[in-house]
């Protein structure tokens, strides 16, 4: 048996203070010891993208990342875009665009395209649709094809304001 080891983080703004077994993947963490169960695991082997996370605004496949590597980070979910308020249900602009463009159809792989754009538009809020499409690329739909995916960003960027809940406090705090 493996001794525990502290894991200090924060998972959408919360500061979180775990206990995890070394060997732990972050996203086996994220899901069983914190609840946060929008982060999907498909291949396990990195490859299809569907556990994709923030970590400090980079995307990272976290079925391939160790929680004890995640130690002093700050890691966004899917559950984080949800405008304002996680419980709220409303939607950011990024996840309403993919609605409008049908861009999801089983929604497994949606968290990780979500958190792909979202970490795109954050550094390129006026990506273009070839810049889109080569971060897209990153991950692996079954169902869609990959052009609602892309339009789903892409009229995101145009509305300008494709940003995680941090950026509309902010926004909201300026104002």
């Amino acid at each position: 048996m493996t001794t525990p080891i502290p894991l200090e983080l924060s998972t959408n703004g919360a500061a979180r203070t775990l206990a995890v077994d070394p060997r732990r993947s972050l996203a086996d963490v994220l899901r069983r010891d914190l609840g946060l169960t929008g982060t999907t695991v498909g291949c396990e082997t990195g490859v299809c993208g569907s556990c994709t996370v923030l970590v400090n605004g980079e995307p990272v496949r976290s079925c391939l990342m160790l929680a004890a590597q995640a130690d002093g980070t700050a890691v966004e979910t899917v559950e984080s875009l949800a405008e304002n308020d996680p419980t709220s249900g409303r939607l950011n602009s990024l996840q309403r665009s993919f609605k409008e463009n049908f861009a999801l159809q089983c929604g497994f792989c949606t968290p990780g395209f979500l958190m792909l754009g979202t970490a795109l538009l954050r550094k390129e809020p006026t990506a273009d649709r070839a810049r889109i499409t080569e971060c897209v690329a990153a991950n692996l739909c079954r169902c869609t094809g990959y052009a609602a995916i892309v339009d789903a960003v892409e009229a995101a960027a145009r509305t300008g304001d494709a940003f995680g809940p941090e950026d509309q406090e902010q926004e909201g705090e300026d104002a």
